[in-house]
């Protein structure tokens, strides 16, 4: 948590001025007291009306100074807390981008969410409460007691001897608050990953009947959420009733000893209720420090979260190169194994390809075969375990990530739009892509109609996820947005899944045709996608069972035959 500090460093001014301010306002506040028992002890004791009312108008004059500068203090604690949150969020995003798959695939998605919007969120509320009254409740409880010596010592002790007890009942639950409330966010990451996965697979949920199932597993985990929410709420709830305890107990004693004081004329009315007023100001800050320490505990526990996120770096260490040869053996695999993290077994193992600058290489076999895993090692999503990817000459972990996935249009097998229009979704590609070089890219993909058909063109709002379009649509506007850059390496993951026969066809026949054509990598399970590739890879089990143009396998690799027969029968001569 102490690191995450840094974020404040450009808030210096508002979080000096907001703990001031509120010292301010807590000076007049302490002041209070001693105006009523000067106005008992002089004014209504005497019976001077004027001294009464110029009294009443200095208590007013010190409610508008400490209530100004209690809003001027919480102006800047506001401040300082949101834009330390904005740059948290800016650091912790920034960070997570910067993460290997394999990083974000151990991390898992909802613990990132969590940390993202509730931990920081929990901060934020730490951070402006502690800004406000950090200072202020220790300054007032202090502020009192000191006060109280100045009216009598020996009721001051009371003070002294009340002040202690509290401390000691605070430090105790805030000790064991702190790592329980950070087990509390773990759980909340199972609760919300399991939220996130029932609402986006809920079709897939309905379609095998298994809502109750779902429906236990996510009432287990929120049960086990609430029961230590609230045995851990119940531990802290104890901080009101044992401070209210021990300070009604001390003001009931401060009252009986001050009327003993009161009547043998060691103290004047106007006294006791002046150390009555600095004791009730102890009992309000108190339990305002008891919740803010609470919220303190809470914020360090998330804030313990965030910052460990922040600070994981990427096991992909980034290379430096930014130039390529342009070798005429443009993407090469040599004796490649590549093993997911925490996995027994190899999902591939000893592949070794040549491809030839501008080739069309067709990836085939069943699912599970490997085969988003071998072309997700060519833009280095992961790294191989052993053996080589090379790119131009250069093994890919040389380059600079961002110089490498320049020079690669990817298009995975889930077709992704983002809200925006049309024209921000191409230019995800290419940032300064103009409508031409959009058009143009619409064109190749077979989109060019879907566009022209839409109102605005170019403008047309994509819905979150392009749940405005079929699912053909979407894969075709994805592969226009990978061809916008002109890449020289295009991958195509299973991107064309929804598409029918004639439409797929002639999407490869407009990437065949393209001037300066890149070096194409064509994922499917259908064997009409591959038939027409110059080299196609047969994978079984990870392992490379066949490799050839489509005739020659139909004679040399059972499982290409195999398959390829399965769909002929259903789909006809290709």
């Amino acid at each position: 948590m102490k690191k995450l500090l840094i974020y404040l460093r450009d808030y210096k001014k508002e979080i000096t001025l907001g703990p001031l301010f509120k010292l301010l306002e807590a000076s007049f506040e302490l002041m209070v007291p001693l105006v009523i028992a000067s106005m008992i002890d002089k004014g209504i004791k005497l019976e001077d009306k004027s001294y009464v009312i110029k009294m009443c108008m200095i208590l007013i004059l010190l409610c508008v100074i400490g209530c100004v500068s209690a809003i001027t203090a919480q102006f800047f604690a506001a401040k300082a807390a949101a834009g330390f949150a904005k740059k948290v969020k800016r650091a912790l995003f920034d960070n997570i981008q910067s993460l290997s798959f394999a990083d974000m695939d151990r991390i898992g998605t909802s613990a990132m969410m969590t940390r993202m919007t509730s931990d920081i969120n929990q901060v934020q509320t730490g951070v402006n409460l502690t800004i406000r009254l950090l200072l202020r409740s220790p300054f007032i409880v202090f502020g009192a007691m000191i006060m109280a010596f100045t009216i009598d010592a020996r009721q001051a002790f009371i003070f002294l001897v009340t002040i202690i007890l509290l401390f000691l009942v605070v430090g105790l639950i805030m000790g064991w608050s702190i790592p329980k409330y950070g087990e509390i966010q773990s759980r909340l990451d199972t609760v919300l990953r399991l939220t996130r996965e029932n609402h986006t697979g809920v079709r897939v949920i309905r379609a095998f009947g298994l809502e109750n199932e779902e429906k236990d597993k996510f009432h287990k985990s929120n049960d086990l959420l609430m029961q230590l929410q609230s045995f851990v709420g119940g531990i802290s709830s104890l901080m009101n009733p044992v401070t209210f305890a021990i300070l009604n107990i001390s003001v009931a004693y401060l009252i009986y000893k001050g009327a003993v004081y009161v009547n043998i004329g060691e103290l004047t009315q106007g006294e006791v209720v002046a150390l009555y007023n600095y004791m009730s100001q102890i009992l309000i800050e108190l339990i305002k420090l008891a919740n803010l320490i609470l919220t303190i505990t809470k914020a360090i526990a998330s804030g313990n979260r965030v910052q460990e996120l922040i600070e994981l770096k990427s096991s992909m260490e980034d290379g430096t190169l930014c130039g390529f040869a342009e070798t005429e053996d443009h993407v090469v695999f040599e004796n490649v194994f590549m093993r997911y993290e925490g996995d027994s077994e190899d999902s591939i193992e000893n592949i070794n390809l040549i491809v030839k600058r501008g080739e069309r290489i067709g990836i085939i076999g069943g699912t599970g075969s490997g085969k988003s895993t071998l072309i997700n090692l060519i833009p280095r999503f992961y790294d191989v375990r052993e053996g080589n990817v090379i790119i131009d000459g250069e093994n890919v972990k040389k380059y600079k990530l961002e110089a490498l996935r320049e020079r690669i249009g990817i298009v995975p097998q889930k077709a992704v739009l983002f809200h925006g229009t049309v024209r921000e979704n191409m230019r995800w590609g290419k940032n300064d892509a103009s409508d031409e070089e959009i058009y143009e890219a619409l064109r190749i993909a077979q989109a060019e109609e879907i566009v022209k058909g839409k109102e605005n063109g170019l403008d047309h709002m994509v819905s979150q996820g392009g749940k405005n379009f079929s699912g053909g649509q979407k894969q075709r506007l994805t592969i226009a947005r990978a061809l916008v850059r002109k890449p020289e390496i295009l991958i195509l993951d299973d991107s064309a899944s929804a598409l029918d026969f004639l439409t797929d066809k002639n999407l490869r026949k407009a990437i065949s045709e393209m001037k300066d054509a890149p070096t194409t990598f064509i994922v499917s399970q259908r064997t009409s996608a591959v038939h027409d590739c110059d080299k196609i890879l047969v994978l079984e089990n990870g392992v490379v069972v066949g490799m050839g143009k489509h005739d020659d396998l139909l004679k040399t690799c059972d499982l290409y035959k195999e398959i390829y027969d399965s769909q002929y029968k259903k789909e006809g001569a290709v």
